[in-house]
């Protein structure tokens, strides 16, 4: 085994209360009652329902699909049958894997022609660590819950027939059927005796991985059949029969490692060793209480659940994907040990970084030293920073080192549990040693990526990387290294290569120095598959991604009337797709704004840099009111990993990291009545909105511990003092 030296945690958290009707939550409050699992599920939120534990390896929740975009989380609301019950998935991401270890209970004589099952969308409940439905055809009760490496199974057989669990294990969360035959690469399956199972598999989607796994029945199987494989296919899929009376239950314990089966053993042992589902549940159940009670809010029903539903989403991810002993399987496939016992995956970079990461600094800040870890591990391996890591291994998806910003916000704001000058060279090396989608040497030579030379996503490649360059320059000034801080700032100027003066927009150049001829501003770009100079976005999306220098973007402008027009445009222009294109991910839309996609989600802030701040207090709550919704389709795009969650929950309060790294938030206008955070040390910091209305939505002013603020911007350190900060709402903009 490779071994990783970790400096261990030093920060610690102290978690505080939770809520009923207008008042405020209290210790021994259930939060837990405020979490809606079904939010996101239908349309393309691409949430799951099931049962999972904050950070956890395992998400056991139901299948309603597995083949397509639609199914990237393997469930859709919509769906009113399953194909069976799977032990772990993505939240709300945009691409698909995972849904490991298909079961299908049924009963009677034979399997279902279709192998699905019919669900009574009726009877379907869900709340933090614990899912359950009935199957009606069948006369089954279903019960799903967790803990970090184990999923815990309750199927209660209701009839006199035969009770069966159809086990699937060629089955995979994945693009298409052809993806579906082809995905499992090799495979073991040992029937040990009959009650236990184990085995081995690889598999590839997204992502090459390996997982091993235990599977304990609490009542003898026989095997009554073993389906044939067609084609392409290798592992296998068995009707298991169990010999109950009417009433009686099957619990089935999971567990998976990416080292080996004797880690999965360990983990069952460890974590989940009785036949006890009721506690286990309650387990689920008390450690997300514990973490949702941190923050205390008073609101509505409905403002309560679609904030600790946030925070609920926030915290699924990154997942902790360690055995008990602290081993994993790492990015080249070799076996590791961290010594903190931590290595977290599933890290949506290109999305997290922008409000996700700079929440956890604050909310779980015991989490942050981890994740920086493990991304140093990352880079000691594999050369670079991870891009989009998952189950330890690096996909690729997406563009630029965003990394890079969430290293340097955890260090400029005193994060100290990892070896700084480290993650600077790590950081360095990233964004100088050429890798796939940064061609460094190409980007230096012509102070951006031409379209020419890098023909797909040039221009969003270029103002990515400029943020990332922005990053690396502050930290390389923290650590006083002054020749590497003027470097990396005069990259982080190379935004201004692509801004077109006639159009005022960002538009592609060649490498001769010639603009995009002819330049439809509306025309979306999706990566490769679209083609085109932008990523998941338009060159109207792109033009304000210069998170770092918005006062840069107004001068380029012409002043900040002409850039307070310009935004106008952006959320007033609506074309038809004959113009634009279709790009799924492209959703949320107000004009060419798009909510569903993050390069959009610091943008209504901008009108405060312009003199404008009404505007932005007016599109905050237009955006809660459309794409906020406590129901399945309540989200107008993928929850991304936590991201668009992160934006509810910072805008509830009042404000945004409209510069990740910057150590400072943008005041927007707060949605909900007033929230507490608990803080380190015992501190708490308070946001407290004064005539919060339906029509008041408008601030008249701001104050922090009594004392006024003049300007739009409140620092890191006010909050993690403590503090109160207090909006007095109105009906009326002010300085209009």
């Amino acid at each position: 085994m490779k071994k990783l030296l970790f400096i261990p945690v030093i920060l610690s958290v102290l978690l505080g209360c939770n809520s009923q009707k207008n008042r405020e939550l209290q210790a021994g409050d259930d939060y837990c009652q405020y979490v809606n699992p079904f939010i996101g599920n239908a349309d393309n939120g691409h949430t799951f329902p099931g049962a999972t534990v904050p950070f956890g390896f395992i998400q056991v929740s139901p299948e309603t699909g597995n083949d397509s975009w639609r199914y990237c989380s393997g469930y859709n609301y919509e769906d009113k049958s399953i194909l069976g019950f799977a032990q772990n998935h993505l939240n709300g991401t945009g691409c698909s894997d995972l849904g490991d270890i298909l079961m299908l209970p049924f009963s009677g004589e034979t399997l279902p022609d279709s192998l699905r099952a019919r669900i009574d969308k009726s009877t379907e409940k869900a709340s933090p660590g614990y899912y359950y439905v009935q199957l009606p055809d069948y006369k089954i009760d279903v019960e799903l819950t967790a803990t970090q490496r184990t999923a815990f199974h309750k199927y209660t057989f209701n009839e006199n027939k035969p009770a069966n669990i159809f086990l699937d294990m060629q089955s995979g969360v994945v693009w298409d059927q052809t993806a579906l035959k082809k995905h499992v690469l090799d495979e073991e399956i040992n029937l040990i005796d009959n009650q236990t199972i184990t085995g081995y598999q690889k598999v590839t989607n997204w992502v090459k991985r390996h997982y091993y796994y235990v599977i304990k029945f609490d009542k003898p199987y026989t095997v009554k059949e073993e389906l044939p494989l067609t084609k392409d296919e290798k592992a296998k899929r068995l009707v298991l029969t169990f010999d109950l009376k009417s009433g009686e239950s099957v619990q089935v314990k999971v567990a998976i490692s990416s080292v080996g089966i004797d880690g999965a053993i360990r983990s069952m042992e460890v974590e989940n060793p009785e036949w006890n589902f009721a506690g286990i549940k309650e387990k689920a159940h008390f450690q997300w209480n514990e973490l949702l009670s941190g923050t205390q809010v008073t609101g509505t029903e409905d403002q309560k659940k679609a904030f600790y539903t946030s925070m609920y989403h926030l915290f699924i991810q990154p997942n902790d994907i360690t055995d008990t002993d602290g081993s994993y399987r790492g990015v080249n496939d070799s076996v590791f040990i961290s010594e903190t016992g931590n290595y977290y995956s599933t890290l949506s970079l290109w999305d997290t970084y922008r409000a996700a990461h700079p929440l956890y600094t604050i909310i779980a800040p015991e989490k942050v030293d981890g994740m920086i870890q493990t991304m140093l591990a990352h880079q000691q391996v594999r050369g670079f920073l991870p891009i989009w890591a998952l189950w330890g291994k690096e996909n690729y998806c997406m563009i630029a080192n965003h990394a890079v910003p969430v290293i340097v916000d955890a260090y400029l704001k005193g994060f100290s549990g990892f070896d700084a000058e480290e993650a600077y060279q790590a950081i360095k090396t990233s964004l100088t040693v050429n890798h796939l989608n940064s061609d460094w040497d190409t980007y230096m030579k012509y102070g951006y990526y031409p379209f020419d030379i890098i023909q797909s996503e040039s221009v969003s490649k270029t103002l990515e990387s400029v943020y990332d360059d922005y990053c690396a320059a502050q930290m390389a000034k923290a650590l006083g290294k002054a020749e590497d801080y003027e470097y990396f700032s005069k990259r982080a100027d190379f935004y201004k290569n692509l801004f077109d003066p006639e159009t005022k927009l960002m538009r592609g150049k060649d490498s001769n120095g010639n603009w995009r001829t002819p330049f439809n501003p509306f025309q979306l770009g999706h990566s490769s598959s679209v083609g085109g100079d932008f990523t998941e976005g338009n060159s109207w999306q792109y033009t304000w991604h210069v998170q770092h220098d918005p006062q840069g973007l107004i001068d380029l402008m012409g002043g900040k009337d002409v850039f307070a027009q310009h935004l106008d445009s952006l959320f007033f222009l609506n074309v038809g797709t004959d113009k634009t294109g279709v790009v799924s991910d492209v959703s949320g839309l107000i004009g060419q704004y798009a909510h569903g996609n993050e390069p959009s989600h610091h943008v209504a802030y901008f009108y405060n840099f312009a003199g404008r701040p009404w505007k932005t207090q007016e599109l905050i709550r237009e955006i809660f009111d459309r794409f906020y919704l406590n129901k399945p389709d309540g989200l107008c795009g993928n929850d991304d990993c936590g991201q668009m969650s992160a934006w509810y929950i910072f805008s509830a309060m009042g404000f945004y990291p409209v510069n990740p790294i910057g150590g400072e938030y943008v005041i927007g206008s707060p949605q909900i009545e007033k929230i507490s955070l608990s803080l380190p040390q015992g501190k708490t910091f308070t946001m407290e909105a004064q005539g919060l209305s339906k029509e008041n939505k408008y601030v008249k002013s701001v104050t922090l511990n009594g004392r006024p603020i003049e300007s739009y911007i409140i620092r890191h350190e006010d909050i993690m003092n403590g503090g109160h900060l207090v909006f007095t709402m109105i009906d009326k903009p002010q300085n209009q």
